[in-house]
């Protein structure tokens, strides 16, 4: 078990292909120093809660935001907002939605949750990539966190 360094994104993304166009637009602008990514909602629990293979990282230091892909394997993203808004260690990070899915069903649940944001994934590169950076730089680094 090797031991993470702080982090100010967490990035939980189980599609490789997208998994890569968002570490380029984090990249480009300067948002991936600090950034660790997760590969599935359990995963994802492990990591903030530092269990499993995260037992070596301190849960005291949580990322500043988490960007939540909504359909993960193992445990999908709604169920892992639920279960991080619900843990007083970790309901006050702000959690960005990151998926393609624009069902309104996906959407309400996710903001009865207690998401922070929902950001459809745009087809096109350029604007997936200025979204991205736009709200990768405001949770990151404009947003006060207590």
């Amino acid at each position: 078990m090797e031991s993470i360094d702080p982090v100010d994104i967490l990035l939980v993304e189980d599609n490789t292909s997208d998994m890569e166009l968002e570490l380029r637009a984090l990249r480009k602008h300067h948002l991936a120093d600090r950034l660790h990514v997760v590969r599935d909602g359990a995963e994802a629990l492990d990591f903030l809660f530092a269990a499993g293979s995260y037992a070596a990282r301190s849960a005291a230091k949580p990322p500043r935001v988490i960007l939540l892909d909504l359909k993960l394997p193992k445990l999908n993203g709604l169920e892992a907002l639920r279960r991080i808004k619900a843990d007083p260690r970790t309901s006050n990070i702000p959690v960005v939605m990151l998926t393609s899915s624009q069902q309104q069903k996906d959407i309400h649940d996710c903001y009865e949750a207690g998401v922070n944001s929902y950001i459809v994934k745009p087809v096109e590169f350029a604007r997936f990539e200025e979204a991205l950076s736009q709200t990768g730089f405001y949770w990151s680094s404009l947003n006060q966190v207590p």
